[in-house]
């Protein structure tokens, strides 16, 4: 299990990638071939001696088919907020498909993007506004 703050960010980092490497069951070598990095890079990165740029962090997400996010959070490149911790909760549930995970994040995000919408007075009929709760 992936230490949730390990004194080392870059540690912190690698940990969760071979974490994530390793419940998608991937070789380090088919991970750096699907991220289009190279071995020992990837290698370096797993084992926290190197900081990845925002690109790679991306690559290795996609190939991961883990939140970006997740992984600039980790990195130190965005501050974690309430939404990135629930998705890297998510992420980190070993006893849930990465299918059943991007669903969860889906739906999550959804939510929020609605209720963060800009106010209209055309909204449908019966829909109540926290107020009128």
């Amino acid at each position: 299990m992936v230490s949730r703050r390990n004194l080392d960010p870059l540690k912190d980092l690698g940990e969760y990638i071979r974490e994530q490497r390793r419940q998608a069951e991937l070789s380090l070598r088919k991970l750096a071939d699907l991220a289009q990095v190279s071995d020992p890079y990837l290698s370096q990165i797993e084992r926290g001696l190197k900081r990845p740029s925002a690109e790679i962090l991306q690559q290795i997400a996609r190939a991961l088919e883990v939140s970006a996010e997740s992984l600039y959070v980790r990195a130190g490149i965005l501050d974690a907020d309430r939404d990135s911790n629930l998705v890297a909760t998510i992420h980190a549930q070993s006893d849930l498909t990465t299918e059943q995970k991007q669903v969860l994040i889906r739906v999550y995000r959804s939510f929020l993007s609605e209720n963060q919408g800009p106010e209209t007075d055309d909204r449908k009929a019966g829909e109540e506004t926290e107020d009128e709760l």
